[in-house]
């Protein structure tokens, strides 16, 4: 039974698949063998303890780029070709879109009562579109920050608990070493932003009324860009790209004191980094009024279209996203800090974290207290990889002082628009 033209159009939806059972041996010859593509680092070690972990199941895993370096591109060619893999890793912002375009199958009727259980709620809810769900969120990653405990006891600041303080410590910061900065604004950070109106209680996107209404420039958005404006405009921050070999230098010579972003970064601190070891702590973000916060990456996977074996690709994705030896096998390989969005699987990444790096500290318990303050509701576009493109440029262009981050939103929004109506959804805009 298909959902109407208008309820998908509306929500992005492709028709539920019909209820599958448990997967069987392919003949006498052998397990069911199938594919799956991901950038996610250490994702080989996990292939390798599922295979040993059974014989019915075979995972044939190809490493590939992350989506902004070629693997999205790459999943689209193959989707278009017919022959995407079995399971791929798709993160967060880009599941609704793969949904519409009908790559990322609906797997509502192989989501079993069992699986939703062992998984926080606010996760599941960001791949699931008018009760359909389109993939399993294999971690949340709520933004932290991240700040160099030497600097700041030699000098005697206080970690912030608040925006107000925040800001206050980057004039400190700025006034006592002028070519230190306390943070930076990354100009490639569209998805960091995000995570700031978020947590301040914007909504970018709802498709309630069946309607995709977009509302970009916000209220809460309009605080947060004014608010970060005001931290470019007095020159308190760092206003580059984050993933450039400027910011290294600038974290590498002790130039930025703090960092914000996902829990995954604490992974990628201790491989890029090794020789700052036992100097960063991680503490909760700032917040404005309310005990909340967003989220800044996170990862989910999807069996695709052409997937001929969706019962043990299933089965496979639960295993990574649940079970205590697929955690285990991904943060033993020393790259990876995900946040598991089990909540039963918080005392194994705990223990299989090598915790020195942090000075001891367990970071999985702090996780797990801002994971619980992720504000529910939050809906992803369909098309974000286009618009934060738009935004970036935006920012880009701010921080160097050319126009403003409010300009930044009001003209990804402008540019949102076609790409919506292109997909033929039924649409309403809303605040500029």
């Amino acid at each position: 039974m298909r959902l109407s033209r208008r309820t998908l159009l509306a929500a992005g939806l492709t028709a539920p698949l019909a209820a599958c059972s448990t997967p069987q041996r392919r003949g006498a010859g052998g397990p069911v063998e199938i594919t799956f593509w991901s950038a996610l680092r250490g994702s080989q070690q996990v292939v390798d303890a599922f295979n040993s972990s059974q014989n019915r199941i075979r995972v044939v895993f190809q490493q590939i780029p992350s989506g902004g370096q070629g693997g999205y591109a790459k999943l689209s060619n193959a989707a278009r070709a017919g022959n995407a893999p079995d399971v791929a890793t798709i993160e967060y912002p880009q599941v609704p879109g793969y949904a519409i375009d009908g790559v990322a199958r609906d797997i509502t009727d192989l989501v079993t009562d069992r699986l939703k259980q062992k998984l926080l709620p606010q996760a599941l809810k960001l791949t699931t579109f008018d009760n359909r769900v389109f993939s399993v969120p294999l971690d949340v990653e709520p933004m932290v920050l991240h700040y160099r405990a030497d600097l700041f006891q030699a000098n005697g600041f206080e970690v912030p608990t608040t925006w107000d303080e925040f800001a206050g410590l980057a004039r400190t910061v700025k006034s006592r070493f002028p070519d230190k900065r306390l943070t930076l604004f990354p100009t490639d950070g569209g998805t960091q932003f995000a995570c700031h109106a978020w947590q301040a209680g914007a909504q970018w996107f709802d498709t309630r009324g069946g309607k995709w209404r977009v509302s970009l420039a916000d209220e809460p958005t309009q605080k947060v860009a004014a608010y970060w404006q005001g931290l470019i405009d007095e020159d308190l921050v760092f206003r580059n790209a984050g993933d450039s070999k400027q910011h290294d230098a600038q974290i590498g010579q002790d130039r930025v004191i703090t960092r914000l972003s996902g829990a995954w970064d604490a992974g990628a601190q201790m491989r890029a980094r090794p020789a700052q070891k036992g100097k960063w702590r991680i503490a909760p973000m700032p917040i404005w009024d309310e005990q909340v916060v967003g989220t800044h990456g996170g990862s989910t996977f999807a069996v695709t279209k052409d997937s001929q074996e969706p019962e043990a690709a299933m089965e496979f994705i639960e295993w990574q996203c649940t079970h205590p030896d697929a955690l285990t096998a991904r943060l033993k390989s020393g790259t990876s800090s995900q946040y598991p969005v089990a909540p039963g699987l918080v005392e194994t990444g705990a223990k299989a974290f090598p915790g020195e790096y942090y000075g001891g500290q367990d970071i999985y318990r702090l996780f797990q207290q801002e994971a619980d303050k992720i504000r529910d509701g939050w809906v992803w576009g369909p098309r974000m990889t286009a618009t934060l493109k738009v935004m970036q440029d935006g920012f880009a262009k701010a921080g160097a002082g050319a126009g403003t981050l409010i300009d930044a939103v009001r003209e990804a929004q402008s540019g949102t628009m076609p790409d919506l109506l292109a997909l033929g959804l039924s649409t309403e805009e809303g605040a500029r």
